[in-house]
């Protein structure tokens, strides 16, 4: 059952899919809504400009018929006025031409947009293939083709008949009327039919438009395992990925150790935090951590700081503030100045006794250190809102 749920396609395309089908010229459309507005545009636009395209058609006729004898037998007369009145009848039907194109050329914003890609292009000879031809007859996308069809006829159809019956009597009346008059009512007629007719087209359009867009999205769904698979390809395999992370935190890690013999001291807690503090004369800004760890790093950095002879200290609540609020290369808070002055002022100290001059330095015991930057004071309140556990063992 897993498998089977596995390898039905019930995963919305990403956006890689989406891209890649669009790229291979693949966007919902709908013909219906191109159609609707293209003829309702061009039925508008007679409805507009109908008396005024009706009488430069009319006056380019009667000047295409009023010829003189001599101007029918003169070819180059008779081409010039051809010429002129072709001209006539573009001119006049140019507002409307220009009206429908550009109607035309933004209908596919509506559905899918505007897709301009050169692989629709390329010869598909699958196209051929009878069999598949076969099977696309009688497929679910033919059928709805088939009630559209039926649907649009049928709408169609009954929108004509109430238009041929509401101007029955006045196409009837038109032999009545002088030709002017006549001619202004028959184009008003067919105007308001052609856009009553077209109108009905819009039903089939309101009800094509959001299918197409369904079946587009339905017809891209993806499997789980694609969705897996896509995200392996596009971000890389987790565990390669886990892997790398790991490599660089060990190079992280081996940077931090080779650091630490240049530290100044080792403030611990002492066995659960290590943080290495630098300062040297003439440094700029405060001191900085060029080490800090927990458990068997804290234990690593205390090693190799006794193995090149770098002052610990053990100074709990500094310990665990320093790691708290710093990371590698940080400078320490300003919260913190204090502390860490005493701490460097006895390390500075410890360096003169050892080599040879004064006496001991007394090792800080009670360091200025503020109940809010310590982890384990009550004062502290962390940005998530949680105490730390005080019976954790690595929080002591």
């Amino acid at each position: 059952m897993a498998d089977d749920s596995d390898a039905e396609k019930t995963e919305p395309a990403s956006a890689k899919r989406l891209e890649q089908a669009r790229e291979e010229g693949d966007v919902p459309r709908s013909r219906e809504v191109a159609t609707f507005t293209v003829l309702m545009a061009a039925g508008a636009g007679l409805w507009m400009t109908g008396d005024g395209l009706v009488r430069q058609l009319e006056s380019a006729l009667v000047s295409g018929l009023a010829m003189d004898q001599e101007q029918i037998f003169n070819a180059d007369v008779l081409f010039h006025r051809i010429g002129v009145d072709v001209v006539r009848v573009m001119l006049a039907c140019l507002p409307l031409g220009v009206a429908v194109m550009v109607v035309a050329l933004a209908s596919p914003l509506l559905v899918g947009g505007w897709l301009f890609s050169s692989k629709v292009f390329t010869p598909n000879f699958n196209k051929l293939n009878p069999i598949s031809g076969l099977t696309n007859m009688i497929s679910k996308n033919a059928l709805v083709e088939l009630l559209k069809a039926i649907l649009k006829t049928v709408v169609v159809g009954f929108v004509t008949w109430m238009v041929v019956l509401k101007y029955k009597d006045a196409v009837i009346g038109l032999s009545v009327e002088p030709l002017q008059m006549g001619i202004g009512h028959m184009v008003n007629m067919l105007g308001s039919s052609f856009l009553f007719i077209v109108g009905a087209l819009g039903l089939i359009a309101g009800i094509d438009g959001p299918y197409q867009m369904w079946h587009y999205a339905n017809k891209l769904k993806m499997t789980r395992q694609e969705l897996i698979q896509e995200s392996k390809e596009s971000d890389g395999n987790p565990q390669i990925k886990g892997k790398i992370r790991q490599l660089q935190r060990e190079m992280a890690k081996r940077r931090m150790m080779a650091d630490v013999p240049t530290a100044d001291v080792i403030v611990t807690n002492p066995t659960h935090y290590a943080v290495a503090l630098k300062y040297a004369d003439g440094m700029r800004g405060a001191p900085k951590v060029v080490a800090k760890g927990t458990d068997e790093v804290a234990a690593k950095i205390r090693e190799i700081g006794k193995e090149n002879k770098v002052a610990i200290l053990e100074a709990p609540a500094l310990a665990r503030a320093l790691h708290k609020h710093t990371e590698i290369g940080d400078e320490i808070p300003e919260q913190l100045y204090a502390a860490v002055a005493e701490v460097l002022a006895y390390v500075f100290q410890l360096r003169v006794f050892n080599r040879g001059g004064g006496n001991r330095p007394q090792e800080p015991k009670k360091l200025d250190v503020p109940p809010t930057m310590d982890p384990l004071d009550p004062a502290f309140i962390p940005k998530n809102g949680k105490k730390p556990d005080l019976n954790n063992g690595a929080s002591v």
